[in-house]
């Protein structure tokens, strides 16, 4: 199979061109950055600034809001009625407070941590009660996580196995190298992408 040949990133020359192939977050950070623009947020947030600069839109970035709250995360003594504020942030002190309360196979997941950013007001009793529903409903057999939309391999992977379900990891890094080497603008997996291999 024949591919046009991805173009290095700094010879982009429209948004709409950048969005056509896959990227790497720190090839677009690098870009960014050279570029002198933000490049911090997820992969899908730095494309968009990119491209805006590639095609002359000129945007002006938000500046982002400090806390309103002084309430010291990383050092206060926290408790199950410690309210939950706009402050909040994960780290050794937090991670200590919730394995005492949820025992030591707790972790941040990104549900859990989607759930804190918009939960302001509520109080951590309330957080213990919600890590521990999504650590149940994480283990029934049912139960299909939701993947970032920025995180486009796994995705990737899991779609590929959903629909061939008698192939391997190797087939399925195979597949979504041929998949994101092309222009597609979406990198995805779709059934025609075992045509990419002639199957």
């Amino acid at each position: 199979m024949t591919t046009a040949k991805r173009p290095a990133i700094s010879n982009i020359q429209s948004g709409e061109e950048l969005k056509k192939w896959y990227w790497l977050k720190e090839e677009l950070v690098a870009y960014a950055r050279h570029a002198g623009i933000s490049y911090v947020g997820s992969k899908l947030e730095i494309i968009e600034r990119l491209a805006s600069l590639l095609d002359g839109i000129q945007k002006k970035q938000a500046k982002k809001k400090n806390p309103d709250s002084a309430f010291n995360w990383p050092k206060e003594h926290l408790f199950p009625k410690t309210i939950i504020t706009d402050s909040y942030t994960n780290g050794p002190n937090t991670r200590t407070f919730f394995k005492k309360y949820c025992g030591d196979k707790f972790r941040f997941t990104i549900p859990f941590m989607n759930w804190m950013k918009t939960n302001t007001g509520k109080r951590l009793k309330d957080a213990i009660a919600e890590w521990k529903r999504l650590d149940k409903l994480s283990k029934d057999k049912n139960f299909i996580s939701v993947i970032p939309e920025g995180n486009q391999y796994n995705k990737y992977i899991r779609d590929f196995f959903a629909d061939n379900p008698g192939k391997t990891m190797k087939d399925a890094r195979q597949y979504w190298k041929l998949k994101r080497s092309l222009p597609s603008g979406r990198h995805i997996y779709e059934r025609s992408d075992l045509q990419l291999k002639g199957e």
